[in-house]
């Protein structure tokens, strides 16, 4: 039940950009006590800040308007995402159910499926259902909503409720940051919500990053490093992080030069 609130205060704070605590003891029809608690636990996890009068949205990256688009990040560092997707694949098998997620990373695992049978991939990426019209091997379920361009998703409460209905046994996630101390964050709320159901929904979770989002942190935080099984990068990152993901019981793969 209090997940289910602050998840509410969150979005409340999130939709009126600057709240006062009496509004969110009127709104929610709790206690200031239990409101100072909620907020006491977004601040910790960096969704908000406190600030004079109430409580703001924390805004540690740009507002998601001004994101680049798919295609422009799709170019950065395009060599060492193929690199990542590349081991990625690795762990996909015969018969799995698998989500991928949005980004310009994990979209380029459909080129290495060609030879696995009966693959079920669930996604919100534009790009990832594009890439699967060419690969007649793969079963290809699409979760419904809104489409967002600056992020080739599809995304919306729809998608909230068609996750709850499958059953996942490996989920490719992307982030746009991770720190040791808000942990795997996203900038958009909407592809935060998704992100963060399919983390609760999949028997195994992968992340894949570059080093490069390491020691960032965006907006919203949708998991910590313990929700994670592995962590897939292109090069060994410093030994925080390696002592960071080995306190999470997060396993490390370095992906191989292609």
């Amino acid at each position: 039940m209090r997940v289910k609130r602050i998840d509410q205060i969150e979005d409340f704070i999130i939709r009126n950009k600057f709240v006062t605590i009496n509004e969110l003891c009127e709104e929610f029809n709790i206690s200031k006590n239990t409101v100072r608690r909620d907020i006491d636990f977004l601040t910790k996890i960096g969704t908000v800040k406190k600030v004079y009068g109430g409580v703001t949205i924390n805004n540690i990256l740009p507002d998601p308007l001004t994101l680049s688009s798919f295609q422009e990040r799709q170019i950065i560092n395009e060599d060492l995402k193929i690199m990542v997707a590349k081991e990625a694949s690795k762990y996909i098998n015969d018969g799995d159910i698998i989500f991928i997620d949005t980004g310009t990373t994990t979209a380029n695992i459909i080129d290495y499926l060609e030879g696995i049978k009966d693959l079920t991939i669930i996604t919100n990426s534009v790009i990832v259902l594009y890439k699967s019209l060419f690969y007649p091997n793969i079963n290809v379920v699409s979760l419904p909503g809104v489409l967002k361009r600056v992020t080739a998703s599809i995304v919306g409460s729809s998608a909230l409720q068609y996750i709850k209905d499958y059953n996942i046994n490996k989920a490719f996630m992307a982030c746009t940051g991770m720190s040791t101390k808000v942990g795997i964050t996203n900038s958009t709320h909407e592809e935060f919500k998704i992100k963060k159901a399919i983390i609760e929904k999949s028997q195994c979770n992968f992340l894949l990053l570059d080093k490069t989002k390491l020691g960032k942190t965006a907006l919203l935080t949708y998991c910590q490093a313990s929700d994670l099984d592995y962590i897939i990068m292109d090069s060994v990152p410093s030994n925080e992080y390696i002592e960071y993901f080995e306190e999470n019981k997060a396993t490390l793969v370095v992906a191989k030069n292609l």
